[in-house]
């Protein structure tokens, strides 16, 4: 426990940390301030300290930052063009966008309306989220096709709004403890590069 009046480095991350690990653990009504603090071993106050406005801010910034997070991922898709597989470039930005922001996170934005209204501020405001996503994905699809590995007839946005969509779709639909949503975004990158793939 960290005694009060010492500075605790990455506060935020480490409350942000222990949040996920508390929704992963009872989903999103086990999230209190101080089930928060009590597992990030920090004094009940810190999260007030830091989030002035209370729990619908942390919340808010919470999935804002695992969106970013996800986001400046993607954004690195284009400068891969050429290696690895299309497949697993696009399986790799899907997955971090399932787990950053996965059902625990989405589900938890949706429960609590101020947080819900303060995410949808962001996002107007032009915080990255899935449109940054989708259009990094449609840069590196365009990259690909230069390269011949993506057919020229292909059409990279269109795919890169399908890939995104179902991304949202699985997010949207599942719930803590449900199976894992990756075999079927697995199924639907194979069947969307097979459709793009260059003959």
């Amino acid at each position: 426990m960290s005694p009060r009046g010492v500075a605790v480095p990455d506060i935020r991350e480490r409350l942000f940390a222990a949040a996920e690990r508390v929704v992963a653990r009872g989903g999103p009504g086990a999230l209190t301030s101080r089930a928060v603090t009590d597992e990030a071993g920090c004094a009940k106050g810190m999260l007030h300290t830091h989030f002035a406005d209370g729990l619908d801010q942390f919340v808010a910034e919470l999935v804002l930052d695992r969106f970013a997070r996800t986001a400046a991922l993607a954004a690195e898709l284009p400068g891969r063009a050429g290696q690895g597989t299309v497949a697993a470039n696009l399986t790799t930005v899907a997955t971090a966008l399932l787990t950053s922001a996965g059902p625990a996170m989405a589900g938890l934005a949706l429960t609590r309306p101020g947080a819900a209204a303060r995410f949808r501020e962001a996002m107007a405001a032009g915080a990255p989220g899935f449109a940054a996503v989708q259009e990094s994905v449609a840069g590196y699809l365009a990259a690909e096709q230069r390269l011949a590995r993506m057919a020229a007839d292909a059409d990279p946005e269109g795919l890169a709004l399908a890939l995104v969509a179902t991304a949202h779709h699985l997010l949207m639909t599942s719930w803590p403890g449900a199976p894992a949503p990756s075999a079927q975004l697995e199924r639907v990158i194979a069947a969307l590069t097979a459709t793009g793939a260059a003959g």
